[in-house]
């Protein structure tokens, strides 16, 4: 792999893993591993461009028809796929359709880009964990088998002890909070050849285990607040990305849209983006360069 790499554009395709919750800022968005890794990315690179595509809630099989050949027009220097994990933790789950539909995603995504990125997606420690750890284990077997057929990069965030502590995870126990996400992005920041700022395998530091009735309280929030809801929606055939688009998805337009940093100049973080205009020119545009 080539070491201090550079790279112009991102694209992430996904679901709420990559769209960044529960990264959650001020103004009610949510920022993510994505967005960390492009504000880096961007600090190397001036004219750097950038589209989230991933929205929460999402199946392999509606990432692979919504997402993938949107993905795969823009034509990025980098593409992130993370899906398949949705799936496996519904309680009906054909493992053969996703395979299958990964599979498709990443022939399609493979040929568009210079490199491709897959995850072995982190795993918050618990008993949900471990009811759905064969089909999730199985997934990321098929996740490795592709990445060597197709010469992409694996980042195994499963693999990382350090990322099943539940402290890493927000309330509703399936997405990671900030500092989740911060070591997400330095994962993939050094699958990409780029020098480590942090130590992202790290644990955590030694705290005293929560006590009886906090770990009841905590218990009964979750249920409330995210168990059952999340069950309504199973029961209902609704999801929590219905009506929703990748936040660099123009629905009413039907098209994706880069954004770039606000101004030139600036140095990491990005704070601000802004919306790629039509007649500005981009790396690997329609002229293939």
């Amino acid at each position: 792999m080539e070491i201090n790499a550079s790279y112009t554009s991102l694209v992430a395709v996904g679901d709420s893993f990559t769209e960044g919750m529960s990264d959650l800022l001020p103004d009610g968005s949510y920022r993510g591993w994505a967005d960390v890794l492009a504000s880096r990315l961007a600090a190397r690179t001036p004219g750097f461009r950038y589209a989230n595509l991933a929205v929460r809630g999402k199946l392999i099989g509606q990432i692979v028809d919504e997402q993938v050949d949107v993905a795969a027009a823009m034509r990025a220097d980098v593409v992130t796929l993370v899906g398949g994990l949705n799936d496996t933790l519904r309680p009906k789950c054909d493992m053969g359709m996703v395979r299958g539909r990964l599979e498709e995603a990443v022939e399609r995504l493979a040929p568009s880009c210079e490199k491709l990125v897959l995850m072995r997606s982190p795993g918050r420690n618990g008993p949900v964990m471990e009811r759905f750890r064969p089909r999730m284990e199985e997934l990321f077997a098929l996740v490795d088998e592709l990445a060597a057929r197709h010469d992409a990069v694996v980042v195994d965030l499963y693999g990382a002890p350090a990322l099943g502590d539940p402290r890493l995870w927000d309330v509703d126990r399936l997405h990671l909070t900030a500092e989740g996400h911060r070591r997400v992005a330095e994962a993939v920041w050094q699958a990409l050849g780029l020098p480590p700022e942090s130590d992202w395998r790290a644990p955590l530091p030694a705290s005293a285990p929560a006590r009886w009735a906090a770990r009841r309280v905590a218990d009964a929030r979750f249920a409330r607040q995210h168990l059952l809801p999340w069950i309504g929606r199973r029961l209902t055939g609704r999801s929590s990305g219905d009506g929703r688009a990748g936040a660099q998805y123009d629905a009413e337009l039907g098209r994706a849209f880069w954004v770039t940093p606000e101004e030139d100049g600036w140095a990491a973080p990005v704070a601000t983006w802004r919306q790629v205009e039509s007649g500005e020119r981009g790396a690997r545009d329609a002229s293939g360069s």
